[in-house]
């Protein structure tokens, strides 16, 4: 699996296995196997239903390294049914090897299990991010979740996400860093569900909803290829 995720070379190649009425599901980027992937399960559960291995009224349900995950269609979205991640304000933060390598000082650094959010002062500072990859990866954090209040772009809060040690510097769209984002942008806005933009070159909008210790995703999948992986 991982060798054919490298070969795919895309932020996560999701693997699919059928046991019983549930599918075990395991997800890698070019270089790692990963915990939790948001884009990916959205898309296993799109290919499920359009290619007949599962009626579209029947919720797709995952075994995965981050417990039982449940996607099911809502009209032309897909509402994904993950974790809570929890986070906390990281102690001693390096704020001078962050700004090296954001290139903007944060205004605030929380810590999930694996990753660092990285609060911005504005909207403007999260888009324009121009990092140092090979200072990201030499960060104590597996990846940098970087995030600031929307503003003139309308939605709740931005994003973007770095993941240089795993071989992807910027993800397009991330599901399970949306998992830590509700609960902190839930704390500072007084809401439980929001409208999100991640800010990528590709981008994509999200919409999250917290409730208790999961987190609802909502997100459209497209099927843009067909093929025969030979051996």
């Amino acid at each position: 699996m991982q060798q054919v995720a490298a070969e795919m070379n895309l932020s996560e190649t999701a693997f699919l296995l059928r046991e019983g009425d549930e599918f075990r599901l395991r997800w890698f980027t070019p270089l790692a196997e990963v915990k939790l992937c948001g884009h990916a399960t959205l898309a296993s559960a799109h290919v499920l239903w359009s290619e007949g291995h599962l009626p579209e009224e029947q919720p797709a349900r995952f075994k995965t390294l981050s417990g039982p995950l449940v996607a099911e269609k809502r009209g032309e979205q897909i509402q994904l049914d993950f974790p809570r991640r929890p986070i906390a304000p990281l102690d001693h933060p390096p704020l001078a090897e962050l700004a090296a390598a954001l290139q903007v000082r944060p205004s605030a650094v929380w810590e999930t299990d694996e990753d660092w959010v990285v609060l911005l002062e504005n909207e403007r500072f999260v888009q324009e991010l121009q990092p140092d990859f090979a200072r990201v990866s030499q960060l104590a954090a597996r990846g940098l979740i970087v995030t600031a209040m929307g503003g003139s772009t309308g939605f709740d809060f931005v994003s973007r996400f770095f993941v240089p040690k795993l071989g992807i510097n910027e993800d397009p769209v991330t599901g399970s860093a949306h998992c830590s984002l509700a609960p902190f942008w839930a704390d500072r806005l007084g809401k439980q569900h929001f409208r999100a933009w991640q800010a990528s070159r590709r981008g994509g909008v999200l919409e999250v909803q917290l409730m208790g210790d999961r987190v609802l995703l909502l997100g459209r999948a497209l099927t843009t290829l067909r093929g025969q992986l030979l051996v």
